[in-house]
């Protein structure tokens, strides 16, 4: 817990003291309320695990089944609308931004929702669904749909998800900025338009040929 409250100070600028972090961080209540639940969850505690799980929700706004197991220094940044289901395992170091899921594609009991490597950054409002791997260091753009596994150090946008390149795995600082991430969409669009262009100019070319063999 103590490594829960000090990683806000390192994760987020706006943390100015230590009665600002406790008293006004829902992500830091939400881990908190979550390492007693998951505790009374392993020790066959299942209903006061549930009930405890079901308040920290009604507080915070962060729902995270007991069972789900969670590595050190994860940071929830502002939370509302964050969900991370029972069969989620959460590596160390990881960065939650807002509206994250960690959702199950089936109603088997057995293992349905996501690996979550350790320093990885998910972007607000992205969906991880079933059982995927998502290897350490990755990075997941905001609002994607994650349903394939991502390869250590993969950078991956879009709906559904595509790796579009690989961060540099060594001697560097997780990056916040998982707004700044290319959509490769946008240079599928950029070379149909160059190719529509060359097109036109075709066409017009042909036009004024013919203008001038009919004026010829």
């Amino acid at each position: 817990m103590k490594d829960d409250f000090a990683v806000a100070f390192q994760r987020d600028p706006a943390a100015r003291n230590w009665m600002e972090v406790i008293f006004c961080y829902p992500g830091l209540h939400a881990l908190f309320l979550h390492r007693v639940a998951n505790y009374l969850w392993r020790h066959g505690l299942k209903f006061p695990a549930r009930l405890l799980s079901h308040t920290s929700r009604l507080l915070t706004g962060i729902e995270i089944h007991p069972g789900a197991v969670i590595g050190l220094r994860l940071f929830i940044d502002h939370g509302a609308g964050v969900v991370i289901g029972e069969t989620s395992e959460i590596g160390d170091d990881v960065v939650l931004y807002q509206g994250i899921t960690l959702g199950g594609v089936s109603l088997s009991k057995g293992k349905r929702h996501p690996t979550i490597g350790s320093e990885v950054v998910i972007g607000a409002g992205a969906k991880v669904l079933g059982p995927v791997h998502i290897g350490d260091m990755a990075m997941i753009g905001a609002g994607s749909v994650v349903v394939k596994d991502v390869p250590d150090g993969g950078v991956v946008v879009g709906v559904p998800a595509k790796l579009i390149s690989r961060r540099y795995l060594t001697g560097h600082k997780i990056p916040l900025r998982h707004d700044k991430i290319s959509d490769p969409l946008i240079g599928v669009i950029r070379q149909l338009e160059e190719r529509v262009e060359i097109l036109e100019r075709t066409l017009l070319g042909q036009s004024n040929d013919e203008r001038s063999g009919a004026t010829g």
